[in-house]
């Protein structure tokens, strides 16, 4: 085994840094007794070429262990070998017959930790399968000048999509389907779209194999489909890159990163600081546990062998304790700095309320830090505000300048559109924001949405009434069963014309809904061309045809996604839909007030009374935008009753008149009437409006 040559090296930044020399790392462990680096010639090598042992009195300065190693570069595969108290009843895991991860590696080489464990045992899993970490030149990209696109949130469509299942389908026509460079090539389609935003489900690395559970249809091994458990912070995902070199993953995110900025779109990315894949007291070591168990994890107060679970995932992530902290901001700053990224969603975000013993914090560190963070403070910063152990903070989300994941609007939308009573009220506030929710944020502090990753697709939505989760292995029993879906007659796929009719235009009422809405509209991928996973409100572990993007759809439902396009057109050209501050019901030196609520006579409503419609009328004078140009004035009406009605139209301004933009009642290509095709309405006083139905007024000057 050959001797490398090394010295003390320095204790930041941590991980694996690239020099002249050479290359520096530093790892954290505060109750390690030795540390030992390992370095492989090959991802399959079960033995390593060469080791280094840190000498604690030079290699180690307080709680961090490094050395710099002379004559390594970049792509060079290493692990860690760490010696120390097994402890578990005083919340030390260690483990020297183990390797561990670098916990700021920032690349992974091919291979699977669940399948290392599983062709082994516990402590000695086969290392011909267990990935090694990888050493990255963080300078040796060329960005061709890309810097961050600084959009702001009232102007922010997002776009959620899985990366892989976006072009995995051989109908998405890509040349490296399922890849970062596969995603490259769908660019095109998504300019055309609209969206400014895409938020990729996780992409830090996580192994798929965790998931052992059977597809009882096929009888094969399901997958961990979606990702979110994961296993390197710093790393972007090794198998979704075309590019299988070691660390060839790395540049290729930052291609795709780099192109989709060119083309006007933003990067946000879904991550999992919540928990991690080891597991609870029965999982598995191969990282955080195996350098410092008490300080990365949540661990029980009386009895410190087991971990608290406030992610339903088998532990909790010790996001507030200042190591795991700084850990956490680390990280963000890297995928900010390194990789350009724009923004994040925070799964669970509400586990960063919790203290170091679990208990739910007034003040918590954490999103402070995050949102006041310098080199973060352009970044979109957006809470799933909640946890998995009965934490709710939407609408109070603590930190500052957070934006939320608005499940209230997902609900109280549905079920006005499913036709449920009392709920115009409830559907009223969260087109105008959701004030209730955010006064003190803004209506940019709520993301809209009808359909997510977690839930039915949009056309699930409108085709199913119950949840079709069998194929998952769990006996119809994972997934919500409160999905406030109506399959409009018929459950499932129909041939019936009357059913695919009403299917279509209530899809294009959610879409008009968010668009049209106050806030931050976020669609999910395929939703434009009616996407279906077959009635599953859960497909996390459906890494097939039921959850990659079906691109003959996009052909078969064309006048769905001409329509979708349009209305997102129609909300990028309209400010009055981008309002950065709430409805007053003022004037402010105008003859009408920004917002004004209506009856179908065209009367003040009676809230008490109004039955399933509602409608207002929006003052383009008045944006809440003081900078910005004047705009139209428009007229929204809904009707959900099982009755047309004869709509009452409000009076246009003087020398205007109003024109129809949207009616979801309308054959395609009527539906939708673009710009300088409107419709001069014959009658500027009545209106009807069929049962189930939007419609868009617009008053135009007309010389």
């Amino acid at each position: 085994m050959p001797t490398l040559k090394t010295d003390t090296g320095v204790p930041y930044p941590m991980g694996a840094s690239v020099n002249s020399q050479g290359v520096n790392f530093a790892v954290f462990s505060r109750h390690a007794k030795s540390v030992t680096l390992e370095f492989y010639q090959n991802a399959g090598d079960a033995q390593p070429y060469a080791t280094v042992a840190l000498d604690p009195e030079l290699n180690k300065t307080g709680d961090i262990w490094h050395v710099q190693v002379h004559g390594l570069k970049p792509e060079c595969l290493y692990l860690y070998r760490v010696v120390g108290p097994f402890a578990p009843t005083e919340g030390m895991r260690f483990n020297g017959s183990l390797r561990v991860f670098d916990p700021y590696a920032k690349a992974f080489s091919e291979g699977s930790v669940f399948k290392a464990f599983a062709a082994g045992k516990r402590d000695k899993p086969d290392m011909s399968l267990f990935p090694k970490c990888v050493v990255i030149d963080d300078y040796s990209f060329d960005w061709q000048g890309d810097h961050p696109l600084k959009r702001k949130l009232c102007d922010t469509i997002i776009y959620e999509t899985h990366l892989k299942g976006f072009t995995m389908s051989p109908t998405s026509g890509v040349d490296a389907p399922g890849t970062y460079a596969g995603f490259i090539e769908k660019i095109p389609y998504l300019k055309k779209l609209g969206i400014t935003a895409v938020e990729f489900m996780p992409v830090q690395e996580f192994d798929e194999n965790e998931n052992g559970n059977i597809n009882p249809r096929t009888g094969k091994k399901l997958s961990n489909y979606w990702g979110y458990s994961t296993i390197g912070f710093f790393a972007p995902k090794q198998s979704y890159a075309a590019d299988r070199t070691p660390g060839g993953c790395v540049n290729e995110f930052r291609r795709m990163v780099r192109e989709l900025h060119k083309a006007g779109i933003e990067v946000i990315l879904d991550v999992v600081y919540n928990h991690t894949a080891e597991g609870n007291e029965h999982g598995y070591t191969f990282e955080f546990r195996g350098l410092e168990n008490s300080v990365y994890y949540i661990l029980d107060k009386a009895h410190k062998e087991y971990y608290c679970n406030f992610s339903g995932c088998g532990n909790s992530f010790n996001a507030n304790h200042p190591v795991a902290r700084q850990f956490i901001v680390e990280s963000l700053r890297y995928w900010v700095l390194q990789m350009h990224v724009d923004g994040f969603r925070f799964d669970l975000a509400s586990e960063f309320s919790r203290g170091e013993q679990g208990e739910v914090l007034q003040n918590p560190p954490l999103p402070a830090l995050i949102s006041e963070d310098p080199c973060l403070h352009d970044t979109k910063i957006i809470a799933e505000p909640w946890d998995a152990a009965g934490v709710y903070q939407a609408g109070c989300y603590p930190g500052g300048r957070w934006s939320e994941w608005n499940d209230r609007f997902r609900d109280d939308m549905r079920k006005f559109f499913r036709g449920d009573e009392h709920m115009t009220t409830a559907a009223a506030t969260r087109y105008a924001g959701s004030s209730d929710m955010f006064r003190r944020r803004g209506p940019s502090a709520s993301v809209n949405y009808i359909t997510a990753h977690d839930g039915f697709t949009l056309n699930d939505l409108v085709s199913y009434s119950y949840k079709h989760n069998e194929e998952n292995g769990e006996g119809n029993r994972d997934g919500s069963d409160q999905n406030y879906s109506y399959n409009n007659g018929f459950e499932g796929p129909t041939t019936n014309p009357l059913v695919e009719r009403t299917r279509l235009r209530q899809i294009k009422n959610f879409i008009s809904c968010m668009m049209l809405s106050q806030g931050v509209p976020m669609l999910l991928a395929g939703d434009e061309f009616r996407r279906t996973q077959r009635g599953n409100n859960n497909a996390y572990c459906q890494d097939s045809d039921m959850s990659w993007i079906d691109w003959k759809l996009l052909k078969e439902n064309g006048e769905l996604f001409r329509f979708t396009k349009m209305m997102i057109r129609l909300r990028k050209d309209h400010p009055v839909f981008r309002r950065m501050q709430f409805f007053t019901g003022g004037t402010r030196n105008d003859s009408m007030p920004d917002i004004m609520w209506y009856d179908s006579n065209g009367k003040i409503p009676d809230w008490e009374h109004l039955g399933r419609f509602i409608s207002f009328r929006l003052s383009g004078r008045l944006t809440g935008r003081g900078d910005c140009p004047l705009d139209n004035d428009f007229y929204c009406a809904v009707n959900m009753d099982m009755h047309d009605i004869t709509l009452v139209l409000p009076p246009v301004r003087e020398s205007k008149r109003w024109v129809r933009v949207v009616d979801t009642s309308v054959d395609s290509p009527d539906d939708f009437r673009g710009p300088d095709d409107e419709e001069i309405l014959a009658s500027q006083s009545r209106y009807v409006l069929l049962s189930g139905s939007v419609v868009v007024l617009m008053s135009k000057t007309f010389e």
